[in-house]
């Protein structure tokens, strides 16, 4: 594997320098910090993802104020209470997005959120006690017990959030390869997840930068 220090050098060049670099890195919130984090933002930024993943994400960000107001701020332990009759008028409000299964998934995350919030406090606790050693660990964990939350979808509910967690783009995956990681061009099996976490373990070792920084400088370390 080539050593984090050349590639941050490449990111470094493109960007600019050192300092123009660092300006582009995401924010990380300590695990006090989301642990604080209310359900409801949780679930908020959940839906705002699912409803972005294959869409024109300036198109939800525009009408997300509208989203608040539809599912009444997004607390979990409403949002589980709504009849499908309600549903259904939800995903037929021109306020939002029309897609009937994805308003959907906004239920079943309701119920997963308070779910782990039983078993670990808070959903908030429970994703910041979370290791970064096993953040495939945590992906998986969304795409198996939340609704449309498996591959970036997931991710970067985690990112937005400000957990410090790698995301799987493309340039990410060009960087690894090019680092001499042994995964295709869209990596998907458990093999390749696990040889992508160790390699960002070793580069945090490495350079001791958090992983959402990691990644960041990797993607910025390809040509666009």
């Amino acid at each position: 594997m080539e050593r984090f220090e050349a590639i941050f050098q490449r990111a470094s060049e493109r960007k600019g320098g050192e300092a123009e670099l660092n300006k582009m890195l995401p924010k990380v919130r300590s695990p006090r910090a989301l642990a604080a984090t209310k359900d409801h933002r949780w679930l908020a930024e959940m839906t705002r993802c699912v409803f972005q993943a294959g869409f024109v994400w300036r198109v939800v960000n525009l009408k997300w104020d509208d989203f608040e107001e539809v599912f009444f701020g997004f607390p979990p332990e409403k949002i589980v209470m709504l009849s499908p009759e309600q549903l259904d008028r939800f995903a037929q409000n021109p306020k939002i997005i029309r897609n009937r299964q994805k308003v959907l998934t906004v239920q079943h995350n309701a119920q997963f959120i308070l779910d782990v919030g039983r078993e670990h406090g808070s959903f908030g606790k429970f994703v910041g006690r979370w290791p970064q050693q096993d953040l495939v660990g945590l992906f998986d964990l969304l795409k198996k017990r939340g609704a449309r939350l498996g591959g970036m979808t997931g991710q970067r509910v985690l990112r937005n959030m400000g957990k410090d967690t790698f995301v799987v783009t493309g340039d990410v995956v060009k960087c690894l390869r090019r680092a001499g990681l042994d995964i295709t061009d869209n990596p998907t099996s458990k093999r390749e997840y696990a040889l992508m976490q160790q390699a960002f373990n070793a580069w945090h070792q490495e350079s001791g930068l958090p992983y959402s920084h990691l990644s960041r400088i990797s993607a910025f370390s390809v040509p666009d």
